[in-house]
């Protein structure tokens, strides 16, 4: 009918103040290949509220035994739940026993 309204018109937005702090920190493993970074990716983008953006590599100059990324950046609420934050230690910790230890961005250039 011409006089009927959508529901969606009959509510009225409500803003909603939700502040969230972040930890954001940036890692590499060096020498780990770009195909192990994806899949690195991969697996900590299944923990919910955890966000992975792959680094570029940031060497001067070319070399062939450098991976093509130069590591990893993870952010997440820093209330992350325990389960959560033991399953990211845990996908880290995996990788770190195969390829090597995960030191944090700046340490590593």
């Amino acid at each position: 009918m011409a006089g009927d309204r959508h529901p969606s018109s009959l509510l009225t937005p409500i803003q909603l103040s939700l502040v969230v702090t972040l930890q954001e920190y940036d890692i590499q493993c060096p020498g780990l290949p770009l195909a192990v970074y994806r899949e690195i990716a991969a697996h900590l983008r299944q923990i919910e509220q955890v966000e992975i953006d792959l680094l570029p590599q940031t060497a001067q100059h070319f070399d062939y035994s450098l991976s093509q990324v130069g590591g990893l950046r993870i952010r997440h609420p820093q209330d992350l739940p325990d389960r959560d934050r033991v399953q990211l230690d845990q996908i880290l910790g995996f990788y770190a026993e195969r390829f090597g230890q995960w030191v944090t961005r700046p340490e590593a250039e």
